[in-house]
Parts: C-alpha cells; sequence; structure tokens
C-alpha cells in the first residue's frame, strides 16, 4: 500500500480490471442490456454497513431478472476494523465506499447511503438510533425510497435482533418504518418539492443462515440464485464473489461458488408473495399506463425493442444504431415520466456502446488550481463508422466544433480552461460540513442518498442517425505506469496552496516547566505566489506570527517551517490545537487546507482536503525503557505514539526477529492483528518467547479469530483463545480487579480518571480461557451485560512479562488520550538496556 499525504479530492470514475480504467463493454455485455429494457421493475435491498450486502442476491437480480436494483448501506464503514492498512473513521469510511462502488461495477447494481456515520459496534438498535438520530436517518431512507420507487424492498436483517449487531438491527427498524413513511405525504413533506410519496408492493426480509443462526425456514419463499448467465459466462456465485472480493479492507475474499444455491425471503410488510418477489406486479411496458389507460406507446415500444434484439449483430452491434435513435424518440413520447427518465439514459447509453464511439476529456495534470489554467485534449473517435456529423463538446462556457468525423480516426482538439478564482473545491460532500458523532451533516437535499460527487465533466454533442445526443464525460488525468499500464485518476480543483503539518500529535511533559517541542508547518505552492507571505498560527483562539517569514514560491515549490511550542501556561492533561495560517501583504486569510491521498490497486485514488491541526497534549507521563520494537500487522499509529513518548521505534521484519538482535530492545509490540495478517509469525515464535523469557516485555494487540481471519500461530508462552467479546461503551466503568498490580501503579498511577475521554469503545477481541499463570487486571461491562474480564492479561515469564490486550490503544493513542498513554506507558515499561545506535 501506498498512501501520500497531497493535495486534491476524489472523484470515482467507472472500471472493471483497474479501478481507474474506464469501463467498455463487449457485445454480449451489450446484448444484456438489450434485454433489460423490456423489463420494467425494480427491488431496493437496505442494511447497515458496506459488506452487509448479499451480492449474490444482488448480482441474479440485476442480470438475471434484469430488474433495477440497488443497495442501500445506511452508514459508509468509518468504524470497521482495516485489514489492509491503518486508516480509521472518515478515511476508512471513503476507502469502503469506494470498495462498494467497485462491488456495483461487478454486481451491476446501484449504490446509495444515508447520513449515518459507522460509529463503532453497537449492541442495541436503540443505542444506533439515539446516536445517528432516529427522525434525521428515517428521512434520508425514505428519500431513498421516493427516489428510487423500488417495487420490492428487502432488508438483510431482522428487526428482532438476530442480525447481532445493533446497527443491522436498527438497518430493518428503519426500512420497516420507512416502508409506509415513503407513501404518507404527511411524513418528511419537504421532500415533495422534489419527489412524491412512494407505496412499495412489499417489504421482504431476506433470512439467513450464518453465525450460527438459521433464520430460513421451508414456508418461506425460496428462490434459486445460483443460475449460470451464458451471455456473461458466469454463474451467479462466481459474479458474487468477485464483487464480495472487492471489500479488501475487511479481509472478504471468497472463493467462487457454482450450482443451485436458494435465497429465503420472509414477508414483513404489503402483499405477500406466492411464487416470485414480484408477483402482481407489471415488469413491462404496461406499467406506464396513466390513471389505467394504456400508453399507446408501450406495445409499440415492447415490440422494437425485441425487434432490436432479433436482429442484434454481435459482429456489426452499429448495426442496431438506427433502430436504436427511432426507439429512443419513441420512448420519450411515453407519459410515465419516471420509467422514461430510466429508460432514455440506458438507450443512449447503448447507442453508444454499439456505435463504438469513444470521447475523452484529458487534462495534462491531476490538479486544476484555482486562478491557474489547465491544459486539456479533447478526443473523439467513430470507431465504427456510424452514422455520426456535427460534433462538438462544451468545457466550461465555450464550445469546441469537431471537423466530420471519419471512421476510426482521431478527432482532436485542445483548450486552455481558466479555473476562476472563486471556483468551488472539490470535496466528498458529505465532508463539506461539520459531522456530529451519530452522522454526517449536508445541507443540499439532492445530495442525500448519492454515493460520491459528480466528476468534473465535459459535455460531448453530436448528431447520430438525425437525433442530437449529449454524452458527459469526466475529466480526467491518465498516465502509463511502466507496470500497470495506462492508469486514469480524477481532476480535482484544488487550492492555490495548502498546509500541513506534523506531527499530528505532540506529548508535552507537565512535570518539565517550559519544555519546548517543534512542529514543522509544510507549505506548498500550487500556483505562482507572487505577493509577501506570513505564516500565522492559531493557539487557543490567539493568532501568532510565527517567527519565519514566508518568501515567494514558484509553481510546486515546498518549503517546511518550523514553529517552536512549549507547555508554558498549560495545567495538566491540558489539550489544545494549533493550525496554520496565511496572510497575504498582512491581510488574514481564511484557514488553508492539506489534502490526503489514499491509495490501493482496487480502488481509484481516494484524496480529500481537511484541515491539519496539531494536537498538543500537556501530560505528566513518565515511562521506563527507550528502545521500542514494532512487529506491523494490519496497520496502526503506533510507532508514531511510541516517538512522541520518547521511545526510539524500530520496524522488525521476519528476518530481525532473532534472539541476539531482540536483546536491545525493551519492549516488543506487535500491530493489531500482526498474527492474522502475518503468516511468518509462526516461525519468530521461539524467538519471541525466548526474548521475553531473558526479560524482555511482549505487548500484543487485538487479534482476530473468526470465520474472516484466525490466528495460526501461537502467541503466548501460555495458552488462552481470543474470543468476540468486546465492550462497546466508550464510557464503560472500568474495575480494577487488582489495584496493587504494577501495572496500575508503575511508572503512572493509574485511576478511574485515566478512563475518560475514550472514544469509540473500550475493547475488541477479548481474551478468555485463560491459564491461571495470567493476571486478569480491569473488568468492565456493557449496559444490562456481565461484567467481562479478558481485556488486559498479562502473564510473567522467566525474567519477562508477555501482555495481551483488546483495549484499543489503537485508537486511543493517536486521539491523544491523556490516560491511554499513561496505561500504555505502565504497560510497556521495561528499562532493560542502553542502547549506541
Amino acid at each position: 500500500m501506498r498512501k501520500q499525504i497531497l493535495f486534491l479530492l476524489f472523484v470515482a470514475l467507472f472500471c472493471e480490471a483497474k479501478a481507474q480504467t474506464p469501463k467498455s463493454y463487449t457485445s454480449s455485455e451489450i446484448l444484456l442490456q438489450l434485454k433489460k429494457l423490456n423489463v420494467l421493475g425494480s427491488v431496493l435491498y437496505i442494511a447497515a454497513h458496506p459488506d452487509d450486502e448479499n451480492t449474490r442476491l444482488l448480482a441474479y437480480m440485476a442480470n438475471e431478472k434484469l430488474y433495477r436494483t440497488g443497495y442501500l448501506s445506511l452508514t459508509r464503514g468509518d468504524g470497521g476494523q482495516n485489514l489492509i492498512g491503518d486508516e480509521q473513521g472518515v478515511d476508512l469510511g471513503l476507502i469502503r465506499t469506494q470498495e462498494l462502488l467497485a462491488a456495483r461495477r461487478v454486481d451491476g447494481a446501484e449504490q446509495f447511503f444515508s447520513r449515518a456515520f459507522d460509529f463503532g459496534f453497537s449492541k442495541s438498535p436503540e443505542e444506533a438510533l439515539r446516536i445517528w438520530g432516529h427522525d434525521k436517518i428515517l428521512s434520508d431512507v425514505v428519500w431513498v425510497i421516493r427516489k428510487f420507487k423500488p417495487d420490492v424492498i428487502i432488508s438483510r436483517f431482522p428487526t428482532t435482533g438476530e442480525g447481532g449487531h445493533g446497527h443491522h438491527t436498527a438497518s430493518a427498524i428503519l426500512a420497516e418504518e420507512a416502508f409506509d413513511a415513503a407513501a404518507d405525504a404527511t411524513k418528511f413533506p419537504e421532500q415533495l418539492k422534489y419527489v412524491s410519496v412512494w407505496q412499495a408492493k412489499r417489504l421482504l426480509w431476506n433470512t439467513f443462515n450464518f453465525g450460527g443462526n438459521n433464520t430460513q425456514r421451508e414456508d418461506q419463499l425460496k428462490l434459486d440464485c445460483g443460475d449460470y448467465n451464458a451471455i456473461l459466462g458466469k454463474s451467479y456465485g462466481e459474479i458474487a464473489a468477485t464483487s464480495r472480493s472487492m471489500h479488501k479492507s475487511q479481509g472478504f475474499g471468497v472463493p467462487g461458488q457454482r450450482g443451485s444455491i436458494l435465497e429465503y425471503f420472509k414477508t414483513i410488510k404489503g402483499e405477500a408473495p406466492k411464487n416470485d418477489l414480484m408477483d402482481g406486479i407489471y415488469l413491462d411496458w404496461k406499467r406506464t399506463a396513466t390513471d389505467h389507460v394504456p400508453d399507446i406507446f408501450a406495445g409499440i415500444i415492447k415490440n422494437d425493442i425485441e425487434k432490436i434484439i432479433s436482429n442484434y449483430s454481435s459482429e456489426h452491434p452499429e448495426k442496431s444504431v438506427a433502430d436504436l435513435v427511432k426507439l429512443y424518440n419513441t420512448v420519450d413520447k411515453v407519459s410515465d415520466n419516471f420509467w422514461k427518465e430510466q429508460k432514455l439514459p440506458e438507450i443512449k447509453k447503448i447507442i453508444e456502446n454499439c456505435s463504438g464511439l469513444f470521447m475523452e476529456a484529458v487534462a495534462n495534470t491531476q490538479y486544476a488550481v484555482q486562478g491557474d489554467s489547465l491544459k486539456v485534449t479533447l478526443n473523439v473517435n467513430n470507431r465504427s463508422g456510424a452514422n455520426i456529423i456535427n460534433a462538438d463538446a462544451q468545457i466550461d462556457t465555450t464550445y469546441l466544433i469537431f471537423d466530420q468525423l471519419k471512421k476510426n480516426t482521431n478527432a482532436v482538439k485542445n483548450y486552455t480552461w481558466f479555473i476562476q478564482p472563486d471556483t468551488k473545491l472539490t470535496q466528498p460532500y458529505w465532508l463539506e460540513n461539520q459531522k456530529e458523532k451519530g452522522s454526517f451533516n449536508v445541507d443540499d437535499q439532492l445530495k442525500i442518498g448519492k454515493a460520491e460527487n459528480d466528476p468534473l465533466s465535459v459535455n460531448f454533442s453530436m448528431m447520430i442517425e438525425g437525433k442530437e445526443f449529449v454524452f458527459t464525460k469526466p475529466l480526467v488525468y491518465k498516465y502509463t505506469d511502466p507496470v500497470k499500464g495506462e492508469l486514469y485518476e480524477p481532476v480535482n480543483i484544488i487550492t492555490p496552496a495548502f498546509i500541513g503539518s506534523s506531527p499530528s500529535l505532540v506529548l508535552l511533559n507537565s512535570a518539565v516547566k517550559n519544555q519546548t517541542k517543534s512542529i514543522n508547518f509544510v507549505v506548498q505552492a500550487n500556483k505562482i505566489i507572487i505577493d509577501s507571505i506570513k505564516l500565522i498560527y492559531n493557539k487557543n483562539d490567539i493568532d501568532v506570527t510565527a517567527v519565519n517569514d514566508l518568501s515567494s514560491f514558484v509553481k510546486g515549490e515546498k518549503k517546511v517551517f518550523t514553529v517552536p511550542v512549549s507547555n508554558s501556561g498549560l495545567n495538566e492533561n491540558d489539550a489544545l490545537t494549533v493550525n496554520g495560517i496565511f496572510a497575504v501583504k498582512n491581510i488574514l486569510q481564511k484557514q488553508l487546507f492539506g489534502q490526503r491521498k489514499i491509495n490501493y490497486d482496487h480502488i481509484p485514488d481516494i484524496v480529500y482536503n481537511y484541515v491539519d491541526p496539531v494536537k498538543i497534549i500537556n501530560l505528566d507521563l513518565k515511562t521506563e525503557g527507550n528502545y521500542a520494537g514494532y512487529i506491523p500487522g494490519a496497520g496502526d499509529k503506533i510507532p508514531e505514539a511510541l516517538e512522541q513518548m520518547g521511545y526510539k521505534v524500530v520496524t522488525l521484519k521476519e528476518s530481525d526477529i532473532t534472539p541476539n538482535n531482540l536483546r536491545q530492545f525493551d519492549v516488543i509490540v506487535t500491530g493489531v492483528r500482526a498474527y492474522n495478517t502475518n503468516e511468518w509469525m509462526a516461525n519468530v515464535y521461539d524467538a519471541l518467547m525466548q526474548y521475553v523469557k531473558e526479560g524482555g516485555v511482549l505487548f500484543t494487540q487485538y487479534n482476530t479469530n473468526n470465520f474472516i481471519s484466525s490466528v495460526k500461530s501461537k502467541i503466548a508462552p501460555y495458552p488462552f483463545t481470543i474470543s468476540r467479546n468486546r465492550i462497546t461503551d466508550e464510557e464503560a466503568k472500568v474495575n480494577f480487579l487488582i489495584p496493587d498490580h504494577k501495572a496500575l501503579n508503575y511508572p503512572n498511577k493509574i485511576t478511574p480518571k485515566d478512563f475518560d475521554g475514550w472514544i469509540q469503545e473500550r475493547s475488541i477481541y477479548n481474551a478468555e480461557n485463560t491459564d491461571t499463570a495470567y493476571k486478569k487486571i480491569l473488568s468492565m461491562k456493557d449496559p444490562g451485560e456481565k461484567e467481562q474480564e479478558g481485556s488486559l492479561i498479562i502473564a510473567n515469564y522467566g525474567k519477562g512479562r508477555f501482555v495481551y490486550t483488546g483495549l484499543v490503544f489503537f485508537r486511543e493513542l493517536p486521539a491523544g488520550v491523556p490516560g491511554a498513554y499513561r496505561l500504555f506507558a505502565n504497560l510497556i515499561a521495561n528499562k532493560r538496556v542502553k542502547y549506541i545506535k
């Protein structure tokens, strides 16, 4: 994984093999698109998270039954764990959003979201709905239903709790409530400015048999979703596996399935189906009748589509273009505006695909800077020689006219686009406003429900068989990687300059008077800046001018400015943030953004704007030891925390883990899921145990032991098992089981106050069935449950000690929680040897 701190915003493109490559369609896929034109049915699937969806059922409905199929995930999965990197929170939600979109590109369904934020595991729907804001998220579900107008709604989970997660149960409750509310004009009437009420025919629960919980019954409606689609050359179990395997951050790669696979459905609301999900629903053009008066074009359209399919040539799909244009004109006369608005874009897309028409708008850079120019190359190619004339392109307010398009000849136009200084910066719409604990704030009703922003685009217009069509194409930046080949990235509007800072967290020792550390502000100019610029930083709402005056910048120049900060005037455990601000000619300007880029091969680049403050904590922290080895796992920011605590940190790979090499370290810390992600950990078990036996401390963060990933090697000197038990209430009372244990007293005296201010949760994947050699240090519980004692276990082994903990230090330390640092310092305390490096 390559991750950088950079500067732009992300917009997704459509792809197949590479996440950034525009999708092209084979003749067989075009045939499937043609068949879908005669199907006017829709299904909406509702659940709580990315990866909750039944990808096999979605693939079957979209590609076998040819329904318009959608998945509404209430959250973007922000609160989950991450198996492929150290991103958490909003960053992880951005990754999982793109993983869902990648999955939908495989299975053919559409993707929607509510404004709910995944705040972490919840054990009750009441908590989930309270933190999300019941009415706010219900309104989003109603909005998506009213816009999508599904004939059938399917929930993944029941309202009775068998789904396990409080978010799961809450999604079922909201689906049930929204089924009725969407049809009630008194519910969320402000939406009716844009949409009309909608009553779905039925709400079904897609029952399941997993996690040891079988909710399927023989009296439920059954549907065989294991069919083979000869047009696509795959069964739906195979398509589903590819789709589900896009959820790589969750470790959900699965094998393809072949053969009969039954799905079961229980009716929750509406008329129960007897034979099929769509019982009692018109699925063809007859449903375009208005007030029970048949649409005079319905029969014509159906017959025309069947004729086009009958005459379709897989070798020469362009021969269907003329008839498709006639079909477009006929459908445009249909009185049912909803289905007309669905089918006209489908027909236009098929016309483009059949004609082999290629249109592309390529920028010379990935970043369009406010107040600067962008060079754009437009290319149109009539590859099949279809009857296409009078092509032009609109970019900004300018029209560029192409010569008559010759068969398979590139028609190229170049344009220099001046980006106005007040052009809106690109930013994921749900991140434009400050979020609440349980939800994002989105002001624009029309954006709610959308998976992502609309990209910066160019409109290509041309006459095809005498009819003018306008095709909107995203503006892209493309380049050639010597290994991966041609790659596409979105073009983003960015500021003339941006500012970042490091480190993101500074620990100051309250016991050291006037202790001073440094913050580095990194300023990069994205265009030529002629004015004299001064850097100002904000401390406790007071603007402080930095010692360094900033000189003028040339385009692309980056400078680093070091600013000292001290604990003078700060009390113990005080926390403050420092933000960098620009002033041009001594006139204070608005806060500048840094921008973060996340890059993985299976999804497009994700880049977004963010304010990059430094959190400063004045903490009474004592440490013992100064040299730490770190074994990476799935990804966390523990090494940065150790460095702020004063440790020198060395990242260890398998070849480094030998008895002789380990003797230099006071403590070895394993990253989260290190034993899940590194198969070689079994090979270094003996070396690690010898290290502990000789006086070292081995601090092991949580690992999982479930159907996603399991521990395949020994972890500890004495046996214990890893459970799925967790404490989700971040404010749960913590009891000290052994108050005089060294872990609670040295070198820092731990008190209940050290558990104040923790975020998201207390612990996950706690230990159980522990050997008598282990000491259980803490107990805690979620409301209404029994006390759990497995969040922190410690055993002495030889001269050293072994620690396993489910306590979520990987969340608390980057967040700057003072008590988490104090407890962590105690658990790793070990002054073995002085090191020389």
